[in-house]
């Protein structure tokens, strides 16, 4: 398989006055194509850090991140903005979906980004909402959306410019356990499906079980590792329960 993503001994430091503290210590790791990875550990281990790196809201100390073969740590701003609008897809929290735009017009804010024609946009919007579900609720704005319904709405937003990788932080962390079931499977759908390559920053162990590997780290290093190979859902979730509890992080039940 490709390898879509190259982490490659990546260190980043953060000066808060006189107290130096170091966020990821020497991390190295790749994810190939169509592979959906989750990164989990408890707060302060350095998972948001890594996420913040690799999407290039912020920059590396030392190291390298490949993307596709690009540099990030060696590229300039407006490659970068670039960058992000043609080769990531983004999955956040708190959704990120502007409340004065319908759902429709959100899902089309990349390719309006991107000054792709009326028609192309448009044909995209439909397919990307019909591949998610929500083909009956274009023209509602967030508002007049449940959780999940805004939570897929995030993510036709995410897949529709076919990006080169999904970047997901704590996807299910607004939702209850209904919703985010349902959300982690529109995931397993997006990765199985449609062939997207997902990386994932969760504290959850649920959602840890849909992924094909996950990392865990601890005081900014890579600390173990979990690969599915041909475990079940259920097999995957109770060795990450048990990596967790070895590691002396946070559970959530499944």
């Amino acid at each position: 398989m490709d390898k879509i993503l190259q982490v490659k001994d990546v260190t980043k430091y953060y000066n808060g006055g006189a107290a130096v503290t170091k966020a990821l210590d020497g991390i190295s790791f790749d994810v190939a194509s169509g592979e959906f990875v989750a990164v989990m550990g408890a707060s302060g281990s350095g998972k948001s850090t890594l996420l913040n790196v690799i999407s290039t809201i912020d920059r590396v100390s030392s190291g390298s991140i490949l993307l596709d073969g690009c540099d990030l740590c060696n590229s300039k701003e407006n490659e970068l903005a670039a960058f992000r609008r043609e080769k990531l897809g983004f999955v956040f929290q708190d959704y990120n979906l502007l409340d004065t735009l319908t759902v429709e017009e959100n899902i089309a804010l990349p390719f309006n980004l991107m000054r792709r024609s009326a028609q192309e946009t448009a044909e995209a919007v439909q397919k990307a909402a019909a591949e998610l579900g929500i083909s009956d609720q274009l023209k509602k704005f967030p508002s007049e959306l449940s959780g999940g319904q805004k939570q897929r709405a995030a993510c036709a937003r995410a897949v529709i410019t076919k990006p080169s990788i999904i970047l997901a932080d704590e996807p299910t962390g607004a939702l209850d356990s209904a919703n985010s079931k349902q959300l982690m499977k529109t995931f397993q759908m997006m990765n199985e499906g449609l062939g997207s390559t997902i990386l994932a920053v969760t504290h959850d162990s649920s959602v840890g079980s849909y992924a094909s590997r996950v990392l865990f780290l601890k005081d900014g290093k890579i600390w173990s590792e979990v690969v599915r190979g041909e475990r079940s859902r259920k097999e995957m979730y109770a060795e990450i329960l048990s990596v967790t509890a070895a590691l002396g992080g946070e559970n959530d039940a499944c």
